[in-house]
């Protein structure tokens, strides 16, 4: 009979199990730290990302802006809102970096009425208004009893009815009282029937209204009239209608980084050739003009 001895050093098979699991075990740690390294890349590129509050109207040229922007490893995320409350009580909550949707006489409007801490950090593109009809060819033709749209907001209303007055349609108790409302109207000749719309909802009234103040960027965006028909256009060429872009009072001081590239964000909205090509293309090249010169 022939004896089958084991080998000196134990079973091969447990041995050879051992060291599969030492490896299997090594894979798994290694897993592991990977898994945690990329996530914290992840974590760490998220809470970089700057989230800028938009009107839609502006959101093509900013997003021209941000395509730039990340070349240079800044991430930008655009919210779009539809009215023009929610973007400062949204900043002023801390859900959001920045906002660029209004000019400083709205900003300081806003800053009276509420509590916010918020401050415009730069400027941006400033456009053109102006008074529209899809009835009438000229400003002479609109018959007495009109009715007449016009934003309800106190800042924006003073503008409308600046134009109308530069319009020769109505004259104002102040004539250079950027924040005129209805009842500063010393003279209305043709008896206007004066309808009070949020200013976003401007652009939709043209198909029913008389005459309408309307804002190009809105006019494209709800394709109702063509921005560049209008009876008048406003005369200024002054930034103080100027659309801002704003941050929260203590952001430098609580998001230094996240300021710098911000900082770099408008640079770049404001010197790219692109973005440039997409403000003519959006807006119109004559209805629009930099705000920062």
């Amino acid at each position: 009979m022939t004896q089958i001895n084991s080998p000196a050093n134990g079973n091969p098979s447990k041995k050879s199990g051992s060291k599969n699991k030492f490896i299997l075990l090594g894979v798994i740690i290694i897993a592991v730290i990977a898994g945690l390294f990329y996530w914290n890349q992840h974590k760490k590129a998220g809470s970089e990302e700057i989230t800028i509050g938009i009107s839609p109207p502006f959101a093509k040229p900013l997003q021209v802006a941000a395509e730039e922007a990340k070349k240079q490893g800044i991430h930008i995320k655009l919210v779009e809102f539809s009215d023009w409350n929610t973007p400062n009580i949204t900043l002023n909550h801390g859900d959001i970096d920045a906002n660029y949707f209004q000019h400083q006489p709205f900003l300081s409007n806003a800053l009276k009425e509420t509590d916010f801490k918020l401050k415009p950090i730069a400027t941006g593109v400033a456009t053109h208004v102006g008074l529209y009809s899809k009835k009438y060819d000229s400003l002479a033709a609109v018959p007495e009893n009109a009715r007449v749209v016009i934003p309800n907001d106190p800042v924006n209303q003073g503008r409308a009815l600046l134009l109308l007055q530069q319009a020769k349609l109505i004259t104002l108790k102040d004539p250079n009282n950027h924040l005129s409302n209805l009842q500063d109207i010393s003279s209305n000749p043709k008896n206007f029937k004066f309808i009070e719309v949020e200013g976003p909802q401007t652009a939709r009234a043209v198909d029913d209204a008389d005459l309408v103040f309307s804002y190009p960027l809105y006019l494209r965006l709800a394709k109702t009239i063509d921005p560049n028909k209008a009876l008048l256009l406003d005369d200024n060429t002054n930034t103080r209608y100027a659309i801002l872009f704003v941050v929260k009072d203590d952001y430098e001081q609580k998001h230094p980084e996240k300021a710098k590239q911000l900082e770099e964000f408008v640079k770049i909205y404001q010197t790219s050739d692109k973005v440039k090509q997409a403000l003519n293309d959006d807006i119109g090249e004559n209805l629009w003009f930099p705000g920062w010169k």
